[in-house]
Order: structure tokens, then sequence, then C-alpha cells
């Protein structure tokens, strides 16, 4: 799988960062190669580095470590590399559907009606100050403030193939 990725993901890093250009996006006075070398090298290790972070969500401080960074960099390469890999999952056309209609459409183009598992999911927040919003997010069962997602899985498949907005 990290391998139908990688092409992808280095075809989108190169058009958000070209090699012409520096970081900031600004025409470059020395050649591609001089100055400082950054922690992260190849493009394999870029992929990794940011897979590793989505899958496990480690501290930074520890992914640093495993990397070889300090915190303050592991937040730049995470800020950097997320959108790359959303577009280069987007180019894969493996990301999960958010519109629940163009889901529905889309289920349907394949003809025979896929076998579905639907969860919902809750994360905790923050108590809002807003009493209109409040309302919306208590979940007096727990008597905590959440945010819902509800995420449709393909079961054959195992892939997620609609993920609600919050």
């Amino acid at each position: 799988e990290v391998e139908v990725l990688c092409p992808a993901f280095a075809r989108a890093y190169a058009e958000h960062y070209p090699a012409e250009k520096t970081m900031s996006g600004k025409p470059r006075q020395r050649q591609v190669g001089g100055g400082r070398k950054g922690g992260l090298h190849e493009t394999e290790q870029k992929l990794l580095f940011i897979l590793v972070q989505q899958k496990a969500y480690p501290l930074q401080t520890l992914l640093g470590e495993v990397f070889e960074l300090s915190q303050p960099r592991v937040n730049e390469w995470i800020h950097r590399l997320l959108p790359i890999l959303k577009e280069a999952l987007d180019e894969l056309g493996v990301l999960p559907e958010r519109d629940p209609q163009h889901f529905a459409q889309s289920e349907l183009q394949y003809g025979e009606r896929p076998e579905l598992i639907i969860e919902g999911t809750e994360r905790r927040r923050q108590r809002p100050k807003d009493v209109a919003k409040q309302a919306a997010t208590y979940r007096g069962k727990k008597k905590t403030h959440c945010d819902k997602h509800v995420v449709l899985v393909q079961a054959k498949t195992k892939r997620v193939g609609f993920l609600s907005q919050t």
C-alpha cells in the first residue's frame, strides 16, 4: 500500500514545494541541495513520518525522538505534510466521502448493494461557553460535551466510505 501511495505523495509534494523555490515560495539563491539539510531527506521518510503520526497519533516529542527531530520541527513537518497526504489520497481515490448524497450515488454505481457497517463515534471536547452551543454538544448520558461523527465502512473491504461532518 505504501508503494502505491509513494508516487502520488511525491507528485503532490513536488507540486506544493517545487525544487526551484524555497519552502516559503521564494526563488532559490543556492542550487538545489545547497544549504542546511532537513531532518526528513527522502520522500519515503516524509511519507512514513506522516503515516506514523496519523496512525498512532503519538506525542510530538516522541515522534521527534523516533525521527531525530525537535518538537517544534515535528510540528512544522506535520503541518507541511498533512495537506500533501490528503491530496495524494484524493488522487488515488481513497479518501472517504464527506457528502452523504454523493456517497449514496457513488455506491449505486457498483450495481449490487454493498454491505455497510455503521458506526457512531464521539470525541470529548471542552464545554462551550455559549448556551446554544452547549445544548448542541451536551451528552446527558455521560455528562460530557462531545463532537459526534457517523462512519460508514464497507464490510468486505474494510474501507471507510463515508465520514460525516462534525
